[in-house]
C-alpha cells in the first residue's frame, strides 16, 4: 500500500493550525519543537524573508534543514524572484512550499517547477505547492493557477511589519476563495495567515490551515495554547 501524499495527510487533519516556529525560544529550537510534536500539531511553520521582497530578513535552506522534526515543514517564501530558489528549499526538507503571486512576473513557471521536483523527505510524500497573496490583491489572478496549487494561502495582514491586526477584508475573500476552489473541481487547501490569536481563530470557519506563531509561543504556555487554538479552530 502506498503512502499518503503530504496533500492527502493535510486533508485528513484538516482544519489544523501550522505554528510558525520563528515565534519560538530559537535558543531551546529542540525543546519547542518538542512541544508541538506532543500535541496534535502537523505542521511547523517557516517564515522566509529576504529583505527585498519584505522589509525584514529571516532564514534560509539551513535553518530549514536543521528542523530535525516528525513534522510536516511548511516553507512561507517571502522572496523576490523564487525561480531560481526553490530548489535549495525542496532539498533543505520542505514539503509544503508556498510562493507569493506578488513575488515574480512568471509565478506559473515557478509552480510548473515545483509540480516536477520530489519531497526529499519522502518522494512518496510529494510537496504541496501553496500560492499566497497579499491584502490587496486581487482573487482574480487565481484562475489561471489553479491547476498548478495544492494550496492558496490568503495573507490578512500585510507581510513583513510586526503589530499588524487581522484585516476583516479577509473573510470576505475567504468566502470568494472557497467559491472559486468549488469551482475548479480540484482538491485545494484554504490557508490564511497573519493576525491569528486566541480571540479571533474561531473565525476560521471553512479554513483548513490557520497559520499562527505567537498565540502559541507567549512565553507562557504554548501546549495549552496549541490545544486551545486547535479546540477552536474545530469547534461545530
Amino acid at each position: 500500500m502506498s503512502k499518503c501524499s503530504a496533500l492527502e495527510l493535510l486533508r485528513q487533519f484538516s482544519p489544523t493550525i501550522s505554528v510558525g516556529i520563528l515565534t519560538a525560544d530559537l535558543l531551546s529550537l529542540k525543546s519547542e519543537l518538542s512541544v508541538l510534536e506532543q500535541s496534535d500539531v502537523k505542521l511547523v511553520h517557516v517564515d522566509v524573508m529576504d529583505g527585498c521582497f519584505t522589509p525584514m530578513m529571516t532564514v534560509g535552506p539551513p535553518f530549514i534543514k536543521a528542523l530535525k522534526t516528525k513534522l510536516l515543514k511548511d516553507v512561507h517564501l517571502m522572496v523576490e524572484n523564487p525561480l531560481e530558489k526553490v530548489d535549495s528549499y525542496v532539498e533543505a526538507g520542505a514539503d509544503v512550499i508556498t510562493v507569493h503571486f506578488e513575488s515574480t512576473r512568471y509565478v506559473h513557471r515557478v509552480l510548473q517547477k515545483l509540480g516536477g521536483m520530489t519531497n526529499t523527505n519522502d518522494p512518496e510524500r510529494k510537496l504541496v505547492r501553496g500560492i499566497a497573496l497579499n491584502p490587496g490583491t486581487s482573487l482574480s489572478v487565481l484562475e489561471p493557477l489553479l491547476e498548478e496549487v495544492e494550496m492558496i494561502m490568503l495573507l490578512a495582514i500585510n507581510p513583513g511589519w510586526k503589530g499588524q491586526s487581522f484585516l476583516a477584508s479577509t473573510f470576505s475573500r475567504m468566502e470568494k476563495t472557497r467559491e472559486l476552489i468549488a469551482q475548479s473541481g480540484r482538491d485545494i487547501l484554504l490557508c490564511v495567515d497573519g493576525g491569528i490569536t486566541r480571540d479571533n481563530i474561531g473565525q476560521m470557519v471553512g479554513v483548513d490551515i490557520v497559520v499562527t506563531g505567537s498565540a502559541v509561543f507567549d512565553g507562557k504556555a504554548p501546549l495549552e495554547n496549541v490545544e486551545f487554538m486547535t479546540e477552536s479552530l474545530r469547534q461545530p
